[in-house]
């Protein structure tokens, strides 16, 4: 039986509490086989990121029997039915001829730690040992594929096998890498890099806001970061998620303090202009569009964790109700950031500080109300 280090024993709830946002998305967006599609696109495509956060929002909303259909579809279709051999494809859809395959077999490291994660708090939580020993399997094929020695920084995780790496340039993605994430893996494969990667993974996360935003991508010379060429000075709809990771930080992370006053620049930008880029220029602080719905809900456990009440309740407000038109007409990422940022401000869940995920479902009592 696995246990909860330092648990205190409460009856678990049968069900987690109603989830109206959970409800919607999981009805209009995964088929009874398990599979997370994307209908926005024209590939209409499945994506490990896709599978992985299903598996997150499964588990939190302490659904099992979703949960295993939505591991099943992404080790049947993402991993040909290999699940202890390979790292799951980033991308399958529909191909040009028609057909239903994968359409492009690099892996995507995010969601590699992601599905490992899920596998290891499933294992715990339900006192399933078989989803352990797969997460730490899925760990062990991530150490093996893309761990890299990086002059300068260390142990680091490249964002794919392939495309990230040549010669003395290397490409991060500072989305990539949630440190809740690894801390986790620290405790649960001790033998690991995970520890060691901590504090070189959070140097690049600020690394990559120079003044206060995050970049989508951001390079590495062996000495230094710099912009991506290929990239550009680009904060958007990847560096979205690192003010959202930083923010559901326990208050007892000792890099919790530093990550947030390097990613200053989202609540400056809010207090002196009252809205949210869509884009931002990294190197300048300037953006350019308007931010998606998702990006306020994205921003709200950062906003908290800064304090900022009145910028919190602004974009709270941003925020659709669920199952109206304006949530109804949400695109796939979009909801999914709604699920994550309003899903911890409604208490849904925690991190601790190590990293295990808290469910209010394991929290406290059976209760009809959140």
């Amino acid at each position: 039986m696995v246990q909860r280090a330092g648990a205190v024993s409460l009856p678990p709830c049968p069900a987690a509490a109603a989830w109206p946002y959970w409800q919607a998305f999981s009805a209009r967006h995964i088929q009874p086989d398990g599979r997370v599609v994307d209908f926005a696109t024209p590939d209409q495509r499945s994506t490990s990121e896709g599978q992985s956060y299903g598996l997150f929002f499964a588990l939190v909303n302490n659904d099992q029997p979703l949960f295993e259909r939505i591991l099943g579809w992404t080790r049947q279709n993402l991993m040909d039915g290999r699940p202890y051999e390979m790292l799951p494809a980033w991308l399958w859809g529909r191909a040009a001829d028609g057909q239903w395959r994968v359409l492009d077999e690099n892996n995507a490291t995010d969601s590699d730690l992601w599905i490992s994660y899920c596998l290891l708090e499933a294992g715990r939580l339900w006192e399933r040992a078989g989803y352990v020993s797969a997460g730490l399997r899925k760990l062990q094929l991530v150490r093996e594929q893309v761990l890299a020695k990086v002059p300068g920084l260390g142990q680091m995780l490249l964002p794919g096998r392939t495309g990230f790496h040549a010669g003395t340039r290397w490409t991060f993605n500072p989305s990539y890498v949630p440190l809740q994430l690894l801390r986790r893996f620290a405790s649960a494969d001790p033998k690991g890099p995970w520890r060691s990667m901590i504090a070189g993974s959070a140097r690049m996360i600020s690394g990559s806001a120079p003044v206060g935003f995050a970049a989508d991508w951001i390079g590495w010379d062996g000495s230094a970061f710099g912009i991506d060429p290929a990239k550009g000075p680009l904060g958007s709809y990847d560096a979205i998620r690192v003010y959202l990771w930083a923010g559901m930080l326990d208050r007892a992370d000792p890099l919790r303090a530093n990550l947030l006053r390097d990613l200053s620049g989202p609540a400056q930008m809010l207090r002196a202009q009252g809205t949210f880029a869509e884009k931002i220029d990294v190197q300048r602080g300037v953006g350019t569009g308007n931010a998606p719905v998702g990006f306020a809900a994205a921003l709200l456990p950062y906003l908290s964790a800064l304090g900022e009440g009145a910028l919190l309740k602004t974009q709270q407000q941003r925020v659709p109700a669920a199952n109206s038109a304006a949530a109804n007409a949400l695109p796939y990422y979009e909801r999914n950031l709604v699920l994550f940022g309003q899903g911890w401000l409604e208490n849904r869940y925690r991190f601790a500080a190590d990293g295990r995920l808290l469910p209010a479902w394991r929290l406290k009592p059976c209760s009809a109300t959140t």
